[in-house]
C-alpha cells in the first residue's frame, strides 16, 4: 500500500471513482461521435450537404477529440446557415418569414422548403423539405450544438484534456499518473470533484444534443417506411 494512502484512506476509493468517471466521460463522447455522424448523413443524402464523417481516435488524447467533434459540428452550423440563406435568397420574403412563423402549418412550410431544395439540388428526396423545417425550426444548431461545443472546449482545456483515449487498459496506476499528471496524491478528492463537474453538464447538454438528432433521423425513417 502507497504511504499516501496509509495517510488518507479514502484514496484507493477516489482512484475507483476516477477510472468509473473516465469511462462515463469515454462513453458520452463515443455516442457524441455516433450522432454527430448521424446528423451528417441525413444533412449529406437529403439536403445536400458534404460534411465529412467522424472517428474517435483511440490514441488520441481527450482534447484532440473534443477538437475533431468541435469541428464536425462546426461545419454542421455552417451548413446549415448555408440552408438557411439559400432559403432567404430563393424564396420572397413574405414566405420565408414562414418558415419560422410558429402560426403556420408544419405541411404548409414543408412545401415551401421543398421547392426550395428542388430548385436547388434539381433532384431531392421527399424528405427534404421535413429535415430543412426540422433543422431550421428546432434548438439543435443555435442552443443545443453551441453549449456542446463550449462544453467539449472547457473540458479539451481542462485537466481532463491531456488524458489518452487508450489508458484505460493500461492498469490502475497508469490511468491514475495520466489523470493525474503533476497533482499530488492527497489531491485526488480535488480532481475526482473537477471530474464529476464537467460530466454532469457535458452528459446533460450530451443528452439533449442526442435526443434533438434522433427527432430528425426517426423522421427520416418514418418517411422511408
Amino acid at each position: 500500500m502507497a504511504l499516501s494512502d496509509l495517510l488518507y484512506p479514502d484514496n484507493p476509493k477516489r482512484r475507483q471513482e476516477l477510472i468509473h468517471l473516465h469511462q462515463e466521460l469515454l462513453d458520452c463522447m463515443s455516442t457524441n461521435f455516433h450522432a454527430t455522424n448521424e446528423l451528417a448523413r441525413v444533412l449529406n443524402e437529403h439536403l445536400g450537404c458534404t460534411i465529412t464523417y467522424i472517428q474517435m481516435r483511440k490514441s488520441s488524447t481527450v482534447k484532440e477529440n473534443c477538437d475533431i467533434i468541435i469541428q464536425a459540428m462546426s461545419e454542421i452550423q455552417h451548413q446549415v446557415q448555408k440552408i438557411d440563406s439559400d432559403m432567404k435568397e430563393k424564396l420572397e420574403p413574405v414566405l420565408y418569414q414562414k418558415l419560422y412563423d410558429i402560426k403556420e402549418p408544419e405541411l404548409e412550410k414543408i412545401a415551401i422548403a421543398h421547392k426550395v431544395f428542388s430548385l436547388v439540388l434539381g433532384e431531392v428526396t421527399s424528405t427534404a423539405g421535413m429535415v430543412a423545417i426540422k433543422l431550421l425550426g428546432s434548438n439543435l444548431i443555435t442552443l443545443t450544438v453551441s453549449k456542446l461545443v463550449s462544453l467539449l472546449a472547457q473540458i479539451g482545456a481542462s485537466v481532463l484534456g491531456g488524458i489518452s483515449i487508450t489508458i484505460l487498459g493500461l492498469g490502475i496506476e497508469m490511468i491514475l499518473h495520466a489523470i493525474l499528471g503533476a497533482v499530488e496524491r492527497n489531491q485526488l478528492l480535488t480532481a475526482v470533484t473537477s471530474y464529476e463537474k464537467h460530466l454532469a453538464e457535458f452528459k446533460e447538454a450530451s443528452e439533449k444534443y442526442q435526443h434533438a438528432i434522433r427527432e430528425v433521423t426517426s423522421l427520416v425513417r418514418r418517411q422511408v417506411q
